[in-house]
């Protein structure tokens, strides 16, 4: 499947931005910057983004909306979790977690931002080629 045909919103450009925030190529499509903040992401089969931290005085997280392809979320000293088209993750402030595609297959999510107070990041380590090879074994 061409990332292009992966869903009905658009796959964007490159993800050069936070580029240095991930491993591969992923692709960014900002659907919406005004009231909720939602932005269409897009993973080449391998790709994922490095473990990070959504903080929030009040309220904040992410949710994801899965559209289209497999992908991977894991949360700091839990098991993977595999993800298909209709899978919804709810990640509240302060939980260390990634996300990203499989091996084999493109993957495509709505990254809706949780309004709150002082809302940001932390990006911390990537996820290692090691860890991420032994992912099917540890579901």
């Amino acid at each position: 499947m061409k990332p292009e045909e992966m869903s009905m919103f658009p796959v964007g450009e490159p993800n050069d931005a936070y580029a240095k925030y991930f491993v591969g190529q992923s692709y960014l499509n900002m659907l919406s910057t005004e009231q909720v903040v939602v932005g269409n992401v897009t993973f080449e089969p391998g790709c994922r983004n490095n473990w990070h931290i959504h903080h929030a005085d009040k309220g904040g997280g992410q949710m994801l909306l899965v559209t289209a392809g497999e992908g991977w979320y894991q949360e700091w000293g839990q098991k993977p979790v595999k993800l298909h088209p209709g899978s919804v993750v709810h990640i509240p402030t302060g939980v260390k977690h990634w996300h990203g595609a499989t091996a084999n297959s493109w993957f495509q999510h709505l990254a809706i931002e949780v309004p709150g107070e002082n809302c940001s990041n932390e990006w911390c380590e990537p996820v290692s080629d090691d860890a991420y090879t032994k992912l099917e074994e540890e579901v």
